[in-house]
């Protein structure tokens, strides 16, 4: 594959590390030339509409004082209009209506006026949906010599149980014993608690709370992950070793390839029919677009060359 050196990332976030981490080729693929697959996956897809309706459905109620009621109206009406007209596979459960469905499910189990997990009031009196937060991180651009950003957002910062955690709403296929432990390390957490505690705002851990979406039926679960201030350093100091990592990659034009369990975890790595070809240019350009991720403002815009 010819080897140009894109510019480097003034911001990187959970997603754009955790790619990395996996297989640095993939990060080189989907990050630094913005690669992405023509055919959105539904899971994305459906889970952000997911999460647009259940933070209207919470602005509604605890912002805009509308009841349960009126509030769940206008979270489905933002979610159906969030997944708008995109084709849902046939296989896959998570079409328009039950996503919907599953929204319907979430304020059934986890009802707003009853819900023990009740949004924070922030310094200024604002209330913690949807906190954001940018901040610089000890490495400099290898370009602009400005401090590198680091960004997050979580869908909540709540009081529960006596605790202050940040809150994340999931969709899933299944549940099962295995799905809370999986968040106990998971990076994405621990860096939304640290940049909290940047923000002043020092948090606990974090409640997890999935909702499984199957054809005939909905589940929940939900599990609560403590991030002591010990694991928040250890992970910061990964976090850096693995920019710098990504810095040397990018200065000397050669992306690793993880040829391995990573070219199969999830259903599969989009990237591994590119790594079975010796020239793949033709299959990226017609499979895949150029969608630049905006770690910020959380979106894709197309790339026009």
């Amino acid at each position: 594959m010819t080897r140009q050196r894109p510019p480097f990332p003034a911001v990187l976030d959970s997603t754009t590390m955790a790619a990395f981490k996996s297989c640095p080729q993939k990060a080189y693929l989907e990050f630094m030339q913005h690669w992405k697959l023509r055919d959105q996956s539904v899971h994305l897809h459906a889970g952000a509409a997911y999460a647009t309706g259940i933070e209207k459905a919470r602005v509604a109620y605890y912002i805009d004082g509308r009841s349960p009621e009126d509030s769940l109206a206008l979270g489905l009406k933002a979610l159906l209009t969030a997944y708008g007209d995109f084709e849902c596979p046939p296989e896959s459960a998570k079409s328009a209506e039950r996503t919907a469905g599953a929204l319907e499910y979430y304020f059934s189990q986890y009802r707003l006026g009853e819900d023990k997990a009740i949004p924070m009031t922030l310094p200024g009196g604002k209330r913690g949906i949807e906190f954001s937060f940018l901040e610089p991180i000890d490495l400099t651009h290898p370009v602009t010599g400005d401090p590198l950003l680091y960004s997050g957002r979580m869908d909540m910062m709540c009081e529960y149980e006596g605790m202050h955690l940040g809150e994340d709403d999931k969709t899933t296929s299944q549940l099962g014993a295995s799905w809370p432990r999986q968040w106990d390390l998971r990076s994405q957490f621990t860096g939304y608690v640290w940049g909290a505690a940047k923000a002043g705002i020092k948090l606990d851990g974090f409640l997890v709370r999935g909702v499984s979406i199957l054809k005939t039926k909905y589940d929940t679960l939900q599990a609560i992950t403590y991030r002591p201030q010990w694991l928040i350093d250890r992970w910061y100091e990964q976090l850096i070793r693995d920019a710098k990592r990504m810095i040397q990659a990018w200065e000397s034009g050669y992306w690793d390839w993880n040829l391995d369990h990573a070219c199969a975890e999830y259903g599969g790595c989009p990237f591994k029919s590119v790594c079975q070809m010796r020239d793949p240019t033709p299959l990226l350009e017609q499979q895949f677009q150029r969608r630049r991720w905006d770690p910020v403002a959380r979106t894709e815009t197309v790339q026009v060359d």
